[in-house]
């Protein structure tokens, strides 16, 4: 195998549509894995599009509808994970490395030290960027980049989004979610939560010192140079031409997909001394689970986002485990909330999924 321990390649690949960078995801993690690249940093942007987890369905997790109206690309990850949206207001970066040079296959470590180099990175712009565990980098409490991986043999695809000037309301709408979300008071919301280097910065950034600033980060960080290259070599290309035949079809796309019949969506209304709380429940009925909760009312917790990393926590969770997880949480979240406790999530989230008779839920055992 080539030495690659100090020098990576860093590749540009552009604007390219969903499909295509999906099937370069596959190429260079099987190129990496069979030693055919080295270790490399590849910078990334989509046309619009909204790109599901390997193992979801379209009809359920987007308004596919919707997508086809504007123009947005549907496509599926090689990659688990939720449901997303990309379009050109967006940078995706991207490491292709193995497990022996970075000591470890813990991806909470590996998280952990990829994600404080590249907020680093993101710092240097001129913004006050941390990592947040597991999977996030926040400037004060507000998101800017989501991340996650992916192993394959020895190799692991490290990724990230880092966000210029995000729309968060076609985000909701791409999203097959409940329609009180849409709300003028809920897109406000939503993009309280997260957060654009144009409106931190007072100014959109130059794209080119936004992957410079990355590429020191990583490069002090692991204590390597990188080389340019403005192309795959032979044996990616290949692999990826192979891989874009596959993934850019509808049998790819669909390969797992059910009704949104099979979804249901049911509201519940709990009134306890810390207010009033209201939850809104997508379950599978066939498979017994919580596919998304929403919790919202009037109530006080901080921090504020505790509300969506429970959301985040039970989603595609077995109903029959909501207690059970909902205290998990807890027990290794610190919260402050007036006049709340636990035991008033499982109650609100009950009542909702109380909505649906037991005999039309078939939890898999």
């Amino acid at each position: 195998m080539t030495d690659y321990q100090n020098t990576w390649r860093v590749i540009d690949t552009g604007l390219r549509n969903a499909a295509q960078n999906m099937a370069m995801n596959k190429a260079m993690l099987e190129a990496h894995q069979a030693g055919l690249i080295p270790h490399t940093l590849r910078f990334l942007q989509f046309k619009p599009s909204a790109l599901i987890g390997f193992h979801q369905s379209p009809d359920q997790e987007l308004r596919t509808d919707y997508c086809a109206e504007q123009g947005i690309e549907v496509q599926r990850r090689i990659t688990g994970g939720g449901a997303i949206y990309f379009d050109e207001t967006q940078i995706g970066w991207e490491l292709y490395l193995d497990k022996k040079f970075l000591g470890t296959a813990n991806m909470e470590a590996i998280a952990a030290r990829i994600c404080q180099a590249a907020a680093r990175g993101i710092s240097a712009l001129g913004v006050d960027a941390r990592f947040r565990p597991r999977n996030d980098i926040e400037v004060d409490g507000r998101k800017i980049s989501g991340t996650g991986g992916a192993f394959d043999g020895d190799s692991i695809l490290y990724q990230g989004t880092l966000l210029i000037d995000f729309d968060v309301e076609k985000m909701l709408r791409v999203l097959r979610i409940p329609a009180e979300k849409l709300s003028d008071k809920a897109i406000s919301s939503a993009r309280e939560r997260v957060a654009n280097l144009k409106d931190l910065l007072g100014y959109t950034p130059n794209v080119d010192d936004v992957k410079k600033k990355m590429m020191t980060a990583f490069g002090e960080e692991f204590e390597v140079n990188f080389e340019e290259v403005n192309e795959m070599n032979e044996g990616e290309q290949e692999i990826y031409e192979e891989a874009l035949r596959e993934i850019d079809s509808l049998s790819w796309i669909y390969q797992h997909n059910r009704p949104i019949t099979d979804t249901v969506q049911v509201q519940g209304l709990y009134k306890c001394s810390g207010g009033l709380m209201r939850a809104s429940v997508a379950m599978d009925t066939s498979k017994g689970m919580i596919k998304q909760v929403w919790i919202t009312g009037d109530f006080f917790v901080n921090p504020k986002r505790m509300i969506t990393d429970l959301e985040a926590a039970l989603k595609d969770s077995l109903i029959s485990d909501l207690e059970k997880n909902v205290y998990a949480f807890f027990d290794r979240y610190p919260v402050e909330m007036l006049m709340l406790n636990r035991d008033d999530f499982v109650a609100v989230i009950s009542e909702a999924v109380a909505q649906v008779r037991e005999d039309e839920l078939e939890p898999v055992v």
